[in-house]
């Protein structure tokens, strides 16, 4: 058993080290500048109470991007000095973020503990590599993102930390191989455990879906699937998960070999970036002439998802209100009925149509994961979902990529029970426009503006703010715009009280609600790691039937043109286009 000693080391604040919506992202080279991660490791530590760090079972692991290994150990012997007992590592330094969220939640370890927290080493859907980007957040011991109230503290801590303790003596661990690795230190012993990465997640999807139902789908010669991980997290679980558990030919996975850059992609599950799946779906340039029925892709850490039909694109705002209303029917876990369902502010009110009909309690809250893991907390959410690709529920506390594929084959395997021994097949496509049939069509479309310069960004934003107080202003300039437009009946920032904790979070994206439900919402987003990222979110709803089977871009033209004639984009920021639509 090694020994090692803690050794304090002296250092100053680096600017700069505020966590966003999902932990502090940055490029590489800025986290690996001398003391740029020990501060942040130590500050985070400093922010917790004495019995989630002395004493305590702390889970590490990420998706497996450049630094991570490194970052791992750094971690470990900032852990060892700072008084933590044990390190859970999966293996290779490989958890999905909803893992993560289910290790600290359900594991337990061979000596009877539990988890405290984690530090889960991600920069999401963000591109990765040696000038690409890295990042790390702390979750608390409910398995979800820390609070508004210790992230604030953590970043207090970054603008006067004066020391950082390290473990010196004790060896990097061998991270490649399971099993348990035992050290000794000024305040006894200190453990690493690291455990096989798939295991215990597999283990809890099997809990909330009849994988009888779905292999029965997937095996049969009516169906075909196809799983892209982008080279990210997500195909740690793949093969276990879809291939040996559910039956899917190897053949059905592309990219599920998880690379340090990601294989030079960008890992973010989109139209625009998941390009081979897209193209085997029977979308976009090259498309494949005899697309699978079902295709489906997870972001860098497996957070996030797309859904996809043949030549059929699924909305996440769509997926999300989909998915609610036909959980009960469909998915074990919810048997017994939804507890309530919430969206982000941005998503379209597709769920919000789904919550009325089935009378559930529905709840809107900022962007950010934190806020339905308080909601879940109080027995308050079972569903809930964001617009950016992300879809959950209840049984961890973050969103769940993989949940979200598996909750589409049961809902597939569901409408399909009589029909795979020669019956029509219903489709993803039939689904979708049954559901539009029944609660109507929210059109919806997101512009992205990335990498703009910050202070161009803040002056389209104020602008912005500017032109709400005066709503009949605002509609005289619609009016020069387009005719076609409903009149705008309220404008505001968007602001929510927490109806669990009462906390309240401000300026969380500004909104422009017309007559006839449709939306425009203007958010700065908190993922990038340079410049600024400005989103436009533009929704128009549709009650006739007859009128839900437009094409989307087309539906939603008016609209485009008046957002970004109403908000000046270009001349603000120069930009003539957007960086990505979704």
């Amino acid at each position: 058993m090694a020994n090692f000693t803690v050794n304090r080391v002296e250092t100053s604040p680096i600017e700069g080290q505020k966590p966003g919506t999902s932990g502090l992202r940055k490029k590489v080279k800025v986290f690996t500048q001398p003391h740029y991660l020990h501060n942040f490791v130590q500050s985070t530590f400093d922010a917790l109470s004495a019995e989630n760090v002395k004493g305590s079972t702390l889970v590490v692991s990420g998706d497996g991007r450049y630094y991570s290994k490194d970052a791992i150990q750094i971690i470990i012997k900032m852990a060892a000095a700072n008084g933590v007992r044990r390190v859970w590592v999966g293996q290779n330094g490989l958890l999905s973020t909803p893992a993560v969220s289910a290790v600290v939640r359900e594991r337990i370890g061979a000596d009877g503990s539990k988890a405290n927290g984690a530090f889960i080493l991600t920069a999401s859907h963000n591109p990765g590599g040696p000038n690409e980007d890295f990042g790390i957040k702390y979750n608390m011991g409910n398995g979800g993102p820390a609070p508004e109230g210790i992230t604030d503290k953590i970043f207090e801590n970054t603008k006067t930390i004066k020391e950082y303790f390290i473990a010196e003596g004790l060896p990097d661990v061998d991270i490649s191989v399971t099993g348990i690795s035992n050290f000794s230190g000024p305040n006894g012993q200190f453990d690493v455990d690291v455990f096989d990465s798939a295991s215990d997640y597999v283990k809890l999807m099997k809990s909330i879906f009849d994988f009888q139902s779905i292999q029965k789908l997937i095996t049969s010669p009516q169906f075909s699937f196809c799983f892209d991980a982008l080279h990210g997290v997500g195909g740690a679980y793949a093969k276990r998960m879809f291939v040996e558990e559910l039956g899917a030919k190897e053949s059905s996975l592309l990219n599920c070999v998880p690379k340090e850059d990601f294989g030079g992609g960008h890992p973010d599950p989109n139209l625009t970036y998941a390009k081979e799946l897209v193209a085997r779906m029977g979308l976009g340039n090259n498309a494949d002439s005899n697309p699978p029925e079902f295709g489906a892709a997870a972001d860098g850490d497996a957070d996030r998802n797309m859904i996809l039909g043949k030549r059929f694109f699924v909305t996440p705002s769509d997926s999300v209100a989909i998915i609610a209303a036909n959980a009960v029917q469909a998915i074990p876990y919810f048997s017994s009925g939804l507890k309530g369902v919430a969206r982000s502010m941005p998503t379209s009110a597709a769920l919000d149509v789904v919550a009325n009909s089935l009378s559930l309690k529905f709840f809107e809250v900022p962007t950010g994961w934190k806020f339905f893991g308080n909601l879940m907390d109080a027995g308050l959410c079972s569903i809930c979902g964001e617009e950016s690709f992300g879809t959950g529920s209840d049984h961890i506390r973050e969103k769940d990529g993989i949940w979200a594929v598996l909750a589409w084959l049961s809902i597939l395997a569901h409408k399909n029970k009589d029909n795979l021994d020669g019956g029509k097949l219903v489709t993803v496509e039939d689904i979708v426009k049954q559901h539009w049939a029944t609660f109507g069509r929210h059109y919806y479309t997101r512009y992205d503006y990335e990498n703009v310069d910050a202070g161009a960004a803040k002056d389209v934003m104020a602008h912005l703010v500017k032109l709400q107080s005066s709503i009949s202003d605002i509609n005289t300039t619609l009016k020069g715009i387009r005719s076609d437009v409903a009149d705008v009946v309220a404008a505001d920032e968007f602001e929510y009280k927490d109806p669990v904790d009462g906390s309240v979070s401000k300026n969380q994206g500004i909104r422009y609600l017309f007559e006839d439900g449709s939306r425009l919402v203007f958010r700065l987003s908190g993922t990038g790691s340079e410049g600024a990222t400005i989103r436009l979110y533009i929704e128009q709803y549709e009650k006739d039937s007859s009128k839900t089977g437009r094409d989307s871009q087309e539906a939603l033209a008016p609209l485009v043109d008046v957002a970004l004639k109403l908000s000046k984009m270009q001349e603000f920021t120069g930009r003539s286009a957007p960086t990505v639509i979704t």
